[in-house]
């Protein structure tokens, strides 16, 4: 990306939209609003749009507050984009992954920055800002500001905000993404003000007791398929709606099957009603890479050991479409 030009469009006061993907998660809103608070510093007129709602864990983060849900404060988000001279979309690399914001991106006549670290970005965008090794793109909003000489404007917020999503984007520093550089860079937001402590139970220790009830149906459901080294978790919208569903309440769920000994290959299939579909979320290790599953099988995408997906048949048929898929599989999960 050409930094040099990057220094001279924000060298003087813009109208600017931070966006990112349908469904944000810790590393979406914390990019987001880290990158909000760094442009505000600068002098900018900034706001964060979402596509619509994200989970309750997240609304304690600096700025949350101010974020327009583009599907409940349609009017402002709107008027927001039309007027915007950037837009920067992170946590995403195709516009399609912004739900009902799509085609009101695709018309904007903004300068796009894309920041983001998913695998086979898009081109829509005059800077792009791609890195598929990286943790997060919370690192990478580090590293931007980084690079345009302002780490002394990072503030306690803002090390918060970034944080937040380098912890929940690598399974609390687990990933194989988490490296010694991102170490690093963690030190450093503690240095900042960033009380990792306390992101930590904001982010981890809120469970409502219905979401306990939930991860109980989960662990219920789940079953093993020891000659694919996979294992599954099934969530009809019933189970969902007895224990009073709220969005993120089955975030990390699909980890509990790749937990197993000797599974390298978890999935979570969730029904939802309402926009008639089964949202997948699929977990892998070593070799295996869900990215290609789901872009194959599954109209979705992401990381190599983490990617999501989508179906449009009942749940029952999904699950049957999955495990047949599994045989040609066979030799790379036994390997």
């Amino acid at each position: 990306m050409n930094i040099k030009e990057i220094k001279e469009l924000l060298s003087a006061p813009r109208q600017i939209v931070i966006t990112t993907h349908k469904n944000p998660d810790g590393d979406a809103i914390g990019s987001s609003l880290a990158l909000y608070h760094y442009l505000v510093a600068l002098g900018h007129d900034a706001v964060v749009v979402t596509p619509n709602e994200y989970p309750d864990f997240l609304k304690w983060i600096p700025g949350e507050d101010l974020v327009l849900k583009y599907n409940t404060d349609h009017k402002n988000a709107i008027a927001a984009i039309d007027k915007a001279e950037l837009i920067f979309t992170l946590d995403f690399n195709h516009l399609s992954r912004s739900g009902d914001m799509e085609d009101k991106l695709n018309k904007a006549n903004a300068t796009f920055i894309m920041i983001d670290h998913h695998q086979q970005p898009d081109d829509y965008a005059k800077y792009t800002y791609s890195d598929v090794g990286m943790s997060s793109t919370c690192q990478m909003v580090y590293h931007f500001i980084e690079q345009l000489n302002h780490l002394q404007k990072v503030t306690p917020q803002i090390a918060t905000c970034i944080y937040v999503g380098i912890m929940t984007d690598t399974g609390s520093f687990r990933f194989r993404s988490t490296t010694s550089k991102t170490h690093q860079v963690l030190a450093h937001l503690i240095d900042l003000g960033a009380d990792n402590t306390k992101i930590h139970e904001n982010v981890y220790d809120t469970n409502t007791l219905s979401r306990l009830q939930l991860k109980g149906v989960a662990l219920n459901n789940l079953k093993v398929l020891p000659e694919y080294h996979t294992a599954y978790i099934t969530m009809s919208q019933k189970e969902l709606d007895h224990y009073k569903f709220k969005k993120g309440d089955t975030e990390g769920f699909v980890n509990i099957g790749l937990s197993i000994q000797g599974i390298k290959f978890a999935a979570i299939f969730i029904e939802n009603k309402k926009e008639k579909i089964i949202k997948i979320s699929l977990r892998s290790k070593g070799d295996f890479s869900v990215n290609e599953f789901s872009r194959n099988h599954f109209e979705g995408g992401g990381h190599h050991n983490a990617a999501g997906g989508r179906s449009n048949l009942s749940l029952p048929d999904t699950v049957d479409k999955f495990i047949s898929i599994l045989p040609s599989y066979k030799k790379l999960l036994n390997q």
